[in-house]
Parts: C-alpha cells; structure tokens; sequence
C-alpha cells in the first residue's frame, strides 16, 4: 500500500474547497446612457430613467431594459434575451443600413415588452418570442411593419391604437393588432 503525501492531500482540499466556496461569475452587465457600436456584450444592458440609448449593431448576450421616461433606439442590434420597457418615453426597434447598401436587423432571442410608456417602432425586427404592447399612452403612437414574431403579436389598452401592417407571426395576432 502506497502512502499519500500529506502536503498534496492537503493543497487538493483545499483546491477543492476554493471552487466550491468561489463566486459564480458575474455577467457584464451595462449602463447605457449614450450610443453603443458594434460590441458584444456579455450581460444586460440597462438603460436609466430619463436616459437616451442608441444601440448600433450591438450584441447583447442578455436582456435590454429601459426604465421610467427612457428612450431607446436600437438599430441591427443583436439581443439573446428580451427587450423590455416599462414607462418609456420612445423605444425605436429598427433595422441598420450597412455600407452595402443591405439592411442589417434587429434579432431578439425573447420577446419584447413595452408597457405602460409613450410610443415608438417596432420595424422589420425578427423575434423568436412575442411582441407586447399594453397600455401605452403617454404621447405618442406605435407602428409595427414587416416583423418576424416567433410567438404572438399581442396589443391592447394603447392609446392611440397602434398601426401596422405586414407581420408574419407564428402565434395569434390579438387585440389592437390583429389585423396587422
């Protein structure tokens, strides 16, 4: 029977004991407050109340939210989670003109959310969860063009009502935007 040297047992628990107890890593998280370029972004992108954001072919690995009286305008970004907006001033969902002359998208991995705030656009935008637009009436009037909805496209109590027209939605589309 072999012996275990002591001094390497002890470094192996206590390896062991430093992974266990370690913190979880922390995504990259961001404040937005300004324009963001084309730059991945390992985490959520925050923007504060009363804050303007442009987002210009950005990846976002998480969500975008945008807080009371923001403003967001996000032009062939790239989000793997969902953008929300609860309170708003504007939100702006756009595709980007490339050098090219082509259209770049927007692409959203969840749904988007846009509650209780002013107007905006949502155009030519493909999401793999639903578009949500409730209650909206604090200045202002959504359009909703030529998306691509994963989900449902779901409107209802905004005022004014929403306008829209060539949506390709695998879900329903309900309320103020059924028609869209």
């Amino acid at each position: 029977m072999s012996r275990v040297n002591p001094l390497l047992a002890a470094s192996a628990v206590a390896a062991g004991l430093i992974l266990a107890f370690s913190a979880p890593a922390q995504a990259d998280d961001r404040r937005c407050t300004g324009t963001i370029r084309t730059v991945q972004i390992d985490g959520d992108v925050n923007v504060p109340a009363g804050a303007r954001c442009t987002l210009i072919g950005t990846r976002i690995d998480g969500n975008v939210k945008v807080y009371r009286n923001a403003r967001l305008v996000a032009r062939g970004a790239k989000v793997g989670g969902n953008i929300q907006a609860d309170n708003h001033r504007r939100v702006e969902i756009l595709p980007r003109r490339l050098a090219n002359g082509r259209l770049s998208l927007t692409t959203v991995g969840g749904s988007i959310q846009l509650k209780q705030g002013g107007g905006g656009e949502v155009r030519r935008t493909r999401t793999n969860g639903d578009i949500q637009l409730f209650s909206n009436t604090d200045g202002g009037r959504f359009q909703v063009y030529g998306n691509r909805v994963g989900g449902n496209l779901q409107c209802k109590s905004n005022s004014p009502a929403p306008v829209g027209a060539n949506n390709t939605v695998q879900g329903n589309k309900e309320g103020q935007c059924r028609r869209f």
